[in-house]
């Protein structure tokens, strides 16, 4: 968790791949704790195709037999749908948007919202920008992108700086929203 916070947590993420990735770990973490999806990261990365968005938009029933029968990953039916079915929609999104990078970033303006929060306390677990996120993400097909779920997703690919003011990791998820936008 440690490492995860201090090299990756938080910074801007553009790429289709990884934001594909972010969006069906924070699904499958619902209910359970993020640590047993991080402990299970690489598990989800060889069992779905390294997060290739058009092999998983193609998997069919063997692939869930497959999935539900891999203990490396959570093996929850509705989850392992909800994987597939992302998929497909990100292709849709992709297709009129010209990539899910550039649909996804539009709910805060396409650059990261810089809060100044001085204790953990002082974030909600929702906004009206994952609200907003949510309903639309909803509304095109996509499954497990609840308001939590989407607050979640932003935190973890930078749309958000959610690092507290004291944390050495504030300014550096400042100035990688100033140099990369």
């Amino acid at each position: 968790m440690i490492e995860y916070h201090d090299t990756e947590w938080g910074m801007p993420v553009h790429d289709d791949r990884k934001l594909f990735e972010f969006l069906i770990l924070e699904g499958a973490q619902a209910g359970l704790s993020w640590q047993t999806i991080l402990n299970k990261r690489e598990n989800y990365r060889k069992a779905f195709d390294g997060f290739n968005i058009a092999k998983v938009a193609r998997y069919g029933d063997k692939d869930t037999k497959r999935l539900l029968g891999n203990s490396g990953i959570v093996r929850n039916r509705l989850k392992i749908a909800a994987t597939i079915q992302n998929a497909k929609a990100i292709l849709e999104v992709q297709k009129e948007f010209g990539s899910f990078d550039a649909y996804i970033w539009q709910f805060v303006g396409n650059k990261p919202v810089q809060n100044k929060f001085k204790s953990l306390a002082e974030i909600s677990p929702t906004t009206k920008e994952s609200d907003a996120m949510s309903k639309d993400l909803l509304k095109r097909g996509f499954k497990f992108v609840g308001s939590t779920i989407c607050y979640a997703f932003m935190e973890a690919v930078g749309m958000t700086n959610d690092h507290t003011t004291d944390c050495f990791r504030y300014n550096i998820a400042r100035s990688k929203t100033l140099t990369n936008n």
